[in-house]
């Protein structure tokens, strides 16, 4: 059975940033993927960035040096 585990999400204020972050974090080895946004958060373009939890200041970082402005950083459990 597939067990949810904490994650660290990132909604974006748009598709283009979405983008955008995926491509940076792509080209700079940043963990991570883009998923769909989780239900339990009404925001954003409907993805999000999926890391694990204990990168969170990893992802802050890049998401300064992407020039991409988050709309909701949260852990949550997801599959």
């Amino acid at each position: 059975m597939i067990r949810k585990r904490p994650r660290l999400i990132i909604a974006f204020h748009t598709t283009h940033d979405a983008m955008a972050f995926e491509e940076y974090c792509h080209n700079n080895n940043v963990s991570g993927r883009l998923i769909p946004l989780p239900g339990e958060i009404s925001a954003g373009c409907g993805l999000a960035w999926s890391a694990p939890p204990e990168n969170e200041e990893e992802i802050s970082h890049s998401l300064l040096s992407a020039g991409v402005d988050p709309q909701v950083i949260r852990v949550l459990s997801v599959f």
